[in-house]
């Protein structure tokens, strides 16, 4: 036996080998002589073959291994028989969906952020309507307050409407109605004129008068107390009285 071919086959057998010093086997895939590939004999398959793949050459992807394992797959495919289940992919969740887990930290946080929120939006809403509030009433006990120390000088001005002292163009025509026009601006209205329904909200009666009596005159169609007389008249501001308009009342006949 040549040192090639006892190369090629691993040399005498390896029960003979055994004690008599290292054994060398050839495992070349190319043939050094030739340059062809060398094919392992069918019925002495590579021990690397056998024990899993051989450490020198790496199995490639794709090789008779796997393409064994594919046919194997996809036969076990047409054949029907059931194949196990993987692990089940969590899908998406709906809007307004809970998970089975309860609600995720983040949209527990969200909305207890939004309920502060629109507590705060209330605070903030009731704090700005009583102020408001505030402030109009503040206004109309600063505007009360200056009617009442002008009352004098509007009683003055209304008896000498009465008595026909303010005749139109004269000066002193010309400052009253400055003055109550200035009181108008802020919603200073004179209250009580002859022939108002008597209302005590607005109207202090000072005196009743039968209705027979030649100083009164009623108003034709009058069906309750009526005012016949102003004495002193009374002065408000919006829905605040300043004062209650002194008056006489006549029931109707």
């Amino acid at each position: 036996m040549t040192a090639d071919e006892t190369a090629r086959t691993g040399g005498p057998g390896e029960d003979e080998a055994v004690g008599r010093g290292p054994v060398i086997r050839d495992k070349r895939r190319i043939d050094p002589e030739t340059g062809e590939a060398r094919r392992a004999p069918a019925a002495e398959p590579d021990r690397g073959d056998v024990d899993g793949g051989s450490d020198d050459a790496p199995a490639e992807p794709g090789g008779a291994a796997q393409t064994g394992a594919a046919d194997q797959s996809g036969a076990a495919d047409q054949s029907g028989a059931p194949s196990e289940p993987g692990p089940a992919e969590p899908g998406p969740v709906l809007d307004g969906a809970v998970p089975a887990d309860g609600p995720h930290p983040d949209t527990l946080l969200a909305a207890e952020r939004l309920e502060e929120m629109r507590r705060m939006q209330a605070e903030f809403v009731n704090f700005r309507n009583r102020t408001q509030r505030d402030r109009e009433g503040d206004r109309a006990r600063a505007t009360g307050a200056v009617v009442e120390s002008l009352l004098p000088v509007l009683d003055d001005i209304h008896w000498a409407r009465e008595h026909g002292d303010l005749v139109e163009g004269t000066p002193l025509a010309a400052i009253s109605e400055k003055i109550e026009q200035a009181l108008g601006r802020f919603g200073v209205e004179r209250v009580g004129e002859v022939g108002e329904v008597f209302d005590p909200t607005v109207h202090e009666a000072l005196m009743h008068m039968p209705a027979d009596s030649p100083d009164v005159e009623m108003p034709e169609g009058a069906t309750e107390m009526t005012v016949v007389q102003v004495m002193q008249p009374g002065f408000r501001i919006g829905e605040q009285v300043v004062r209650a308009a002194r008056v006489a009342v006549a029931d109707p006949a």
